[in-house]
Order: C-alpha cells, then structure tokens, then sequence
C-alpha cells in the first residue's frame, strides 16, 4: 500500500457569467489527495494521511476518498475549514491558483497527531505541495518520512505554491531537507527556475541524488521529461500529442504513474532503484508520460484508470 500525505481540499473553477455575478464549479483537489486517487485508479493501494475538516467540503472530501476506494483510517478530523483553491486557466489550459488557506485543515496537522506506527502494509510514504512548507503540517511530515525512511520508501514532489508561499529561500530550504530523505524525487521545470534560477535542470537533478535520492525525475510540459539515477542511468522522453483541456492534476497522475510502474515492475525499493537500466528508465517516464496525457485530455483532476493504458 502507498500512504500520500497533506494536501486535501476543492479546486475551484470559476466559469463565465455576467458582471454581477460569478459561476463556480468546485472539484476535489489537492496534490497529494490527487495522487492517492490516482493510485487507486491505476490499481495500487492507496491511504491517504492528513487533516480533514468536519465541514460540508471536508465531509466531500472523505466521502469521495471513499468512494475512489483510498483508505481513510489514517485521516485526522477537525473543526478547522477546508482549504479553498480559486483556479484560473489561461489559453493553454494552464492553471494559477488563488488560495484561502488561513487556519484550515491541511495545513494544521501537529506531530503529537501522526500514527505512532504505520501499518504493515504501508510500503511508500509521499509527501508534497505546500503542506511541506506550511508548519505545523511540514514539520510534521518531514518527522514522518525522516522516521521511516529506513524501512519504507520515500517519494517527494514539492509541487512549489508561490502564491502560497511566495518566499524561494524557504522552499530550497525544505526542498534541500525533503530530498535527502526521499528515494524518489519528480519535479516540474517551473519548480526547477523558481528554485534555482538559470540552473541547468539536468544539473539540479544531480544535486538532489547527491543529497541522497536514488531518482530524479524533472517534467517539461510539451517537451517531455528527463530522469536520472545515482548510478548515472539517464533518459529522457517526448510528451504525448494530446488536445489540451487544462493540466489541472497531470503532475500528480504522472507521479501516481511512475509508482505504479515501480511497484509493478519489482523496483519499488532502493534496490530496485539503483538496476534501473536506460530502457527500463525509459519505460518509466513513457508510462508516466501516457497517463498524463490523459489527464490533460479532461477537465480538472479526472486521473485515468489502469485500463486506459493497457
């Protein structure tokens, strides 16, 4: 089972209206939950860790967790509102976010709340997004991954908010410890410049497996994605041709996708990580890359199923 952990809460599309009024479409979201989903789609199971407001929008939230089939045993109620995450898509289908985020539940998961031990059957542990920079919730997942890294294996997109947290230092500083904690690493090229401006990405990836990560993963949009290993394997692959509707989730899916191909594959461990040949790292991102294309086939988060890409 892959237990992801932190964000939970509704994206919210705002459609054309008059100039008096405002039309809103809101859908479950959230990386780390879109994740979860998207694992369960692809058929791994999925838990899901993270505070969940007892409001109308938190009682959604379970409901559809639920109901994608993602395991909620581990999830902490709270009075605490749901994050609310205003989307805007310019032509390309590309979101930016406005965030209410004030006091809400996400992002106030203490460490005396965490499962004193995990269940058996939890193999992976994610993290991502602003949860790893909002406190107390990023203190308490850095606790969490440090504590069972030597047992479990570890994976990370930060997934960078700067409407959030507009501050690049403190991003490169939880992105410095996060990635020395992770076994597998995957981060958009935007992340990438807003971290390291000018860094030449294939370089920043090499920082990372230098900091401890046995993969790192960079996606480009409609170039592609590039990945590299510790033992120096590298690929690199072209995006798939698809009409774009938005790219809302299609980071998420493609990290859910390079699980899926792991933990199908026997290589969902450091082990299994560090045999990873150029082809195999090839088929990795191919995988990754054609569940993503789906997802951006759609509106909003709406990740694929396995059979859509057998």
């Amino acid at each position: 089972m892959i237990l992801t952990c932190g964000d939970a809460l509704f994206d919210v599309f705002a459609n054309p209206g008059s100039t008096a009024s405002i039309a809103l479409e809101a859908r479950v979201g959230g990386s780390p939950l879109n994740v979860a989903v998207a694992l369960s789609r692809l058929g791994q199971p999925a838990a899901f860790l993270s505070k969940v407001s007892t409001d109308p929008f938190g009682r959604r939230l379970l409901a559809y967790m639920e109901s994608e089939r993602v395991d909620t045993g581990l999830i902490v109620r709270t009075q605490a509102p749901t994050t609310l995450a205003i989307v805007a898509l310019d032509e390309k289908g590309v979101p930016t976010y406005s965030f209410y985020i004030g006091g809400t539940a996400d992002r106030s998961l203490e460490r005396s709340e965490l499962p004193e031990r995990l269940p058996d059957a939890i193999r992976v542990v994610h993290i991502g997004s602003y949860s790893t920079a909002l406190e107390p919730t990023a203190s308490s997942l850095e606790a969490l991954v440090t504590r069972e890294r030597p047992r479990r294996f570890i994976s990370y997109d930060p997934n960078i908010r700067p409407s959030i947290v507009p501050d690049p230092e403190l991003w490169r500083r939880r992105v410095a410890a996060l990635t020395a904690q992770a076994h597998l690493v995957k981060a958009s090229v935007e992340d990438i410049q807003f971290l390291y401006p000018g860094a030449p990405v294939e370089s920043v990836l090499k920082d990372w497996l230098a900091r401890g990560a046995s993969v790192a993963v960079a996606t480009m949009g409609e170039v592609g994605a590039m990945a590299v290993t510790r033992q120096g394997v590298a690929a690199r692959v072209s995006a798939r041709s698809v009409k774009v509707i938005d790219t809302v989730g299609a980071g998420d899916t493609f990290q859910a996708a390079l699980l899926t191909w792991l933990g199908e594959n026997g290589r969902i461990s450091p082990d299994g990580l560090a045999s990873l040949s150029a082809d195999d790292l090839n088929s990795h991102l191919t995988f990754a890359a054609r569940a993503a294309a789906i997802t951006c086939s759609r509106r909003g988060a709406d990740m694929p199923r396995r059979s859509e890409l057998s």
